[in-house]
Order: structure tokens, then C-alpha cells, then sequence
């Protein structure tokens, strides 16, 4: 695939969204917010970075109190611990309150941290967003209360897609939040 090939399948992969799931995503951390809670993001690799990013900007553009365990200290700790398995499970046990949301990101919705993290977020009772790719029918998938899937094999336009989506619902819950202060 050219590069203006490649490019055009992130744009369309990017804007092929359920946006109704999508604003639910929206109303579910703008609740978890107003309600006291915060929210949690995770992912490994480009995930965790995505999840960083929203993470700073959920808190810094949108008012609303948000984590990501991407400290090399806990990740280390954690892992040498628990197992790299089990490592993001754990973190939730320590740093996870009642009130709060988990959002989960794997372009494979296979990786076994993930996946146990989100099994974790459930007996906690914890709502959960997750963030997938690849294959349909792939485990992370099946445990979120709401589901954003990508139709794609491609790491680069499922993680595009992923740090597109969250952004727009960061951008929009920013916006909301300015007009009310306006008013």
C-alpha cells in the first residue's frame, strides 16, 4: 500500500465510528466526573501512550480528574511483583475508588494484561470503556460496557482511530464544559 493509500485508510478507519456508542463514551466520563469520580486509562505500548495523552487532557482541557499508570516504577514493581499479567489488575486494587471508570485500550483486545485488568475493572464494579481493533469477536471486547472497535489488522490505523475517537470526546466534553461556564 502507497503512502496516499495508507493515509486514506486511516481517515476512513478514523471516521468509521458507532457515534452513538461514541457519545454514550462522552456522557459515561462526564458522569463519572460530576459524580466525583475519575478516570482511570490503560494500555500497553502505543495504547499507553495514547492513554497518557488523554489522560493530561481530559484533566487539563476538560476539568476532569483522569490517571494512566505509565510510571516505570510502578510498571516495573507491579510486574516483578504480580507478573506482567496481572501488573495493570493490581494497580487498579491500589488505585481504583468506587466512583470511578475504567477505560481499557488494546488494538488487539488480546493482550492478557489488558484483558485481566478489565476482568478486575467488573468485580470491582467499575464501568468500563475499551478500545479495540483486529478481530471482532476479541476478548476485551466482549467485558466492556461500552465497546469501540476498529475494522482493522493495521497497528497504525487502529491506534490512529483510538487517539482520534477519545480525543473528539475530550474535545466535546471541553467545549460543553466552557459554554456553561459561560452562561
Amino acid at each position: 500500500m502507497d503512502l496516499g493509500a495508507r493515509l486514506k485508510a486511516m481517515a476512513e478507519h478514523t471516521v468509521l465510528v458507532d457515534l452513538g456508542k461514541l457519545e454514550k463514551a462522552k456522557q459515561l466520563i462526564s458522569r463519572t466526573s460530576s459524580q466525583g469520580g475519575k478516570i482511570i486509562i490503560a494500555g500497553n505500548g502505543a495504547s499507553a501512550a495514547i492513554a497518557s495523552h488523554v489522560a493530561v487532557d481530559l484533566t487539563k482541557a476538560a476539568g476532569v480528574r483522569a490517571i494512566n499508570f505509565n510510571e516505570a516504577d510502578l510498571i516495573t514493581c507491579f510486574a516483578n511483583d504480580y507478573g506482567y499479567e496481572h501488573w495493570v489488575e493490581k494497580a487498579l486494587d491500589f488505585y481504583a475508588d468506587p466512583k470511578d471508570l475504567v477505560i481499557l485500550i488494546s488494538s488487539s483486545g488480546m493482550s492478557p494484561n489488558i484483558v485481566n485488568a478489565a476482568q478486575k475493572a467488573k468485580a470491582l464494579g467499575l464501568p468500563l470503556i475499551t478500545l479495540t481493533g483486529f478481530r471482532e469477536d476479541n476478548h476485551l471486547k466482549k467485558l466492556g460496557d461500552i465497546n469501540l472497535w476498529v475494522k482493522s489488522g493495521e497497528y497504525n490505523i487502529v491506534e490512529t482511530a483510538h487517539q482520534a475517537w477519545l480525543l473528539a470526546v475530550v474535545d466535546q466534553i471541553a467545549e460543553e464544559k466552557n459554554k456553561l461556564e459561560k452562561t
